[in-house]
């Protein structure tokens, strides 16, 4: 007589086995002698692909269009998080709903906050949260520079075989970075100090308003989870046709419907102001594309900035 294996049985091994052949495939794309990096945010990708060079493989969690304070990780993710070597996130309270899934990480393996090394004195506060700083360092490129010091120094620890690479690239992208920032300034200057004024979807630009002497204007908190209200958009409106502000500025991970409705209310007050691009912030563009890395991203947010402020086509 044969032995019938109960069907509830047969569910069980099935199961067991689709979660191993999942972790297994997250495991696999780092097997192959390099060190795996699962970052969170583009921008930190961008850093660990070129601090890392060819002895690391790179996984970003978010892509183009993602908006990091509203991500949650998913099974899929968790699985890639526990396989790498090493994760960056940017920390600062950005990556809000991961905040837990990265400290039960972190007491396992080197999960590392890129914004650890700065110091305090250089963070700008959070409106949204008491206690906590503005999470968007990487509008001051001056700022971000540090954070490329502190992947250096963790890959060099991780991987001391190849030390000697990871600071020599670090260094050339350092070099590029410190030209970076002064092409930003550059172009900041050739607008008149009084018509630098920017008006953004969301308050994500604060650390570019202050290294580069712009004022700015979000609609939202420095948060997206929050929404913003109609008060917010008459108030803002309100200052937009009074200063004769020429242009607003839509996100890319922000939903356009927001700076549409500032738009329509500053007509209701018989001035026009026109939409002067859309701009990155919390995302980079996509990959294969200048803006889908850091310093192409930076560049072309300062020249569409610069062009629409100064009401060139």
């Amino acid at each position: 007589m044969k032995r019938i294996i109960p069907l509830l049985l047969i569910q069980l091994l099935i199961a067991l086995l689709l979660v191993a052949c999942g972790r297994g495939a997250a495991a696999d794309e780092a097997d192959d002698g390099r060190l795996f990096i699962v970052t969170t945010i583009g921008q930190i990708a961008d850093v660990a692909r070129i601090v890392g060079g060819d002895h690391v493989r790179v996984t970003g969690l978010m892509g183009p269009g993602t908006d990091p304070h509203l991500y949650k990780a998913s099974a899929r993710d968790v699985d890639r998080l526990r396989a790498a070597d090493v994760v960056f996130y940017n920390g600062l309270f950005l990556e809000a709903q991961m905040e837990e899934v990265l400290e039960q990480l972190g007491e396992l393996q080197t999960v590392v906050a890129v914004s650890a090394g700065i110091d305090p004195a250089g963070l700008l506060p959070s409106a949204n949260y008491a206690d906590e700083y503005d999470p968007h360092i990487w509008f001051d490129v001056a700022l971000w520079m540090q954070t490329v010091e502190q992947v250096r120094d963790t890959l060099m620890a991780a991987d001391p075989a190849n030390a000697a690479a990871y600071e020599a690239n670090a260094a050339a992208y350092l070099a590029e970075l410190a030209a970076l920032h002064a092409y930003v300034a550059e172009q900041a200057a050739t607008i008149p100090a009084e018509q630098r004024v920017l008006v953004t979807a969301h308050d994500a630009f604060s650390y570019f308003g202050r290294a580069y002497g712009f004022e700015v204007l979000g609609l939202q908190g420095i948060s997206t989870a929050s929404e913003a209200g109609t008060a917010d958009v008459q108030r803002l409106a309100d200052t937009i046709a009074t200063r004769r502000i020429p242009a607003v500025f839509v996100e890319s991970s922000v939903p356009v419907r927001n700076i549409e409705a500032v738009q329509a209310a500053v007509r209701a007050r018989d001035f026009d102001v026109v939409i002067g691009g859309r701009l990155f912030s919390d995302a980079m563009g996509d990959t294969g594309t200048p803006e889908g890395t850091y310093a192409g991203m930076v560049r072309y947010n300062i020249d569409t900035i610069v062009s629409s402020l100064r009401g060139e086509e």
